[in-house]
């Protein structure tokens, strides 16, 4: 294997560490969160960012994870994996000598190698090392149901009876911020969502299962004695703080006025959250938690008043990150934690947050828990499944999907999906039957959609439509068994559910940088239509 790195390329100073190794081939496939246009990395002086931001998925920018992780295939085909363990925003250049060359604003350069042989060991063992994958309940493994901008319980229920009348296969119903009154956490729209929660228990009672999503931030502004989350969470001084690590960091998201920020790594905002969740069961019974915007997402550059001109907040070197600011989108790098500044913490806001929903979804439904959160770090797949964020009604998008629930498995995330249809922008006939067509072979399979657009549930486009995502699904829903077994192979032994061409068929250059097919195992490949007005598979697959 190859880690060889000149130490004449070190620099080691206080708010700036790098470090360059030479890698053995250009077979380099990880890195996250991004949208990669290729699967296997173009060396050609690429540098991606690494800092959790809440921003729609662009070529090259840093995403809602964070995965410094990479594998590399060597030429006699052996394959290893190397982990920097960094929290900080960092960047790495893939250089064409080949060579990479690491970037972090903070932290210890703590790396760990994965020696293989194949691929699919080098999975097995970074697993071993940052957490097992979760084993999913196997009603997560349908087909699931979801848009931002139902608006109403009649629309839903409109959707849901199609759903049924077109006998389109499905299990799971996303409920987003809609249902909420205002967009305030833990409370439902009692005038356009009026009967929300005997509509769960009709839904639980036809075999459907449900998932209410939550945001982390907790509005302020409420009339005194009216919002309990917000109450309790000041009596237990659960929030993010300003520098002076005493007055709560304010800033503005999805509820009317200002709003504050629980810090997940604080023992006590693990009791408020679970207290919360629990007593929310009895209002709405929900049979999993959708953790969204914890990045944590701010719809202002840092808290008010803005973020003081410091060597903290404006370092030396910001990293290749979107608008090249830490506190863009989020909250001020000098804002204070439980585990200290935010500046050395901000990317594993998601992370710290997972557990904690894991474990009151268990305790809450006393079985499995599902938990589906946007932002992940390092062994977030030991309590979470992901999805890809707000992608776009685009082929671009559709065929890009298939490169990041691939890089997910690798990252130890197996229960990975995109949007089917895609999030932003009204979807096409045809691109969303193509798009139900692959999302079936999703390991994690759920259509979701933005508010404001069209509707794109499968049901939605007539007979014709219909039939066909009926006969795309009712393929995986008869191979549930086989995937099962696969979510209990990689929680178990805690390699890949999906994986590449190039995972089973590593001698063959050929395969490196197929990325338009997948398998699922060592035994199934999906080998989708991704082009416009096109029946036919571009460079189709013939492997020995």
């Amino acid at each position: 294997m190859g880690w060889d790195s000149p130490l004449i390329d070190l620099f080691f100073s206080n708010q700036f560490l790098q470090i360059t190794t030479t890698v053995p081939s250009t077979s380099v496939y990880g890195f996250g969160e991004h949208e990669h246009p290729t699967f296997k990395h173009n060396m050609n002086f690429v540098t991606y960012g690494m800092y959790a931001r809440d921003q729609a998925p662009t070529s090259f920018a840093n995403l809602y994870g964070v995965h410094p992780f990479y594998m590399c295939v060597e030429p006699d085909a052996n394959a290893h994996g190397v982990l920097l363990l960094n929290s900080n925003a960092q960047d790495v250049t893939l250089s064409p000598n080949p060579s990479l060359t690491f970037r972090t604003i903070g932290g210890i350069l703590d790396f760990y190698l994965f020696m293989g042989p194949t691929p699919e060991n080098v999975v097995q063992q970074y697993t071993e090392a940052i957490g097992r994958p979760h084993m999913p309940a196997y009603w997560a493994l349908g087909f699931q149901l979801s848009r931002w901008g139902y608006n109403s319980l009649d629309v839903l229920k409109e959707t849901v009876d199609r759903m049924k009348r077109y006998d389109i296969p499905y299990d799971v119903q996303h409920y987003d911020i809609d249902y909420m009154e205002r967009r305030l956490d833990f409370t439902y729209d009692k005038v356009n969502f009026a009967g929300l929660p005997e509509f769960i228990k009709e839904m639980k009672k036809n075999g459907k299962h449900n998932v209410l999503i939550l945001d982390p931030f907790i509005a302020k502004d409420e009339e005194p004695g009216t919002y309990r989350p917000y109450e309790l969470g000041q009596e237990m001084g659960v929030w993010v703080n300003n520098s002076d690590g005493v007055t709560p960091a304010v800033g503005q998201a999805w509820p009317p006025g200002d709003c504050v920020f629980p810090d997940y790594s604080n023992p006590r905002t693990v009791e408020w959250w679970t207290q919360l969740c629990l007593e929310f069961k009895d209002v709405l019974d929900y049979d999993g938690i959708w953790i969204d915007m914890n990045e944590p997402s701010n719809f202002m550059r840092g808290q008010i008043p803005g973020c003081a001109d410091t060597e903290i907040n404006n370092p030396p070197y910001i990293p290749s990150i979107s608008d090249r600011s830490l506190a863009e989108k989020t909250l001020c790098p000098d804002s204070k934690t439980y585990l200290g500044d935010h500046y050395n913490t901000h990317s594993l806001f998601g992370w710290s947050q997972t557990e904690p929903t894991f474990n009151v979804v268990k305790q809450a439904t006393g079985k499995r828990p599902f938990v589906l959160s946007r932002s992940t770090f390092v062994g977030s797949g030991k309590h979470t499944a992901h999805w890809l964020g707000d992608n776009f009604s685009l082929w671009k998008d559709l065929r890009r999907s298939v490169i990041g629930i691939m890089e997910f498995n690798l990252f130890g995330i197996p229960y990975i999906g995109a949007d089917i249809c895609g999030f932003n922008y009204n979807t096409t006939y045809e691109l969303c039957l193509r798009w139900m067509q692959l999302g079936s072979f999703y390991p994690f399979s759920r259509n979701h959609n933005s508010e404001g657009n069209m509707e794109q549930d499968p049901a939605v486009f007539g007979d014709e439509f219909a039939k066909i995502s009926r006969a795309t699904l009712r393929i995986r829903y008869s191979l549930l068994p086989y995937l099962y077994t696969l979510f209990y192979e990689s929680h178990v032994h805690g390699g890949t559910v999906v994986r590449s061409l190039m995972h089973e068929f590593t001698s063959d250059p050929e395969t490196h940088g197929i990325d338009t097919a997948f398998l699922w195992g060592s035994a199934f490949m999906i080998a989708p239509v991704l082009d416009e007005a096109s029946t036919v598979i571009k460079n189709a697959i013939t492997l020995e």
